[in-house]
């Protein structure tokens, strides 16, 4: 079966403070495995979809190699990424990794780390993408989806 976790937090608890906006604003080490045969590489899309105003995006990885089985600390914190890999926009109007940063107040909020098998090695788009432009870049093509929680709040 298709999984995806990070070593950093355990699925439905909190997400340490170092890889949120209180803290380094890092993002965490993502492994999976078991990916369905045929996959021929990945996307990742990190969202709240607690956010006030409906679901945020904090993050999204495209064009993974398929070979590959983790993201490391902080790779999302550069404005390069390796292997080829590319950054789409997120919610806050940069590409790369932006941690959990709920209003303060607003209660606990769920961080879905979402990984997707796709069956074309790359989605033929710039950095920069927007996820209505990946998500209609990777239909058709999505083969399984992975998904760990981690929650914070302020």
């Amino acid at each position: 079966m298709f999984q995806i976790e990070s070593p950093d937090f355990k699925e439905g608890e909190a997400v340490p403070e170092k890889f949120t906006c209180e803290g380094d604003d890092l993002s965490p080490l993502l492994k999976w495995s078991s990916p369905p045969q045929g996959t021929k590489s990945y996307l990742l899309i990190v969202e709240d979809p607690d956010a006030p105003m409906g679901t945020f995006v904090h993050w999204m990885l495209y064009d993974i190699p398929a070979d590959s089985h983790e993201i490391s600390h902080g790779a999302g914190n550069g404005k390069k990424v390796k292997d080829g890999m590319k950054q789409g926009l997120n919610d806050f109007g940069h590409t790369g990794y932006r941690g959990p940063c709920p209003p303060k107040g607003h209660g606990p909020h769920r961080y879905n780390f979402i990984l997707k098998a796709l069956d074309i090695p790359a989605l033929g788009l710039p950095d920069g993408a927007r996820k209505s432009d990946l998500e209609r870049a990777a239909a058709g093509h999505v083969l399984a989806e992975a998904k760990t929680t981690g929650r914070f709040e302020r």
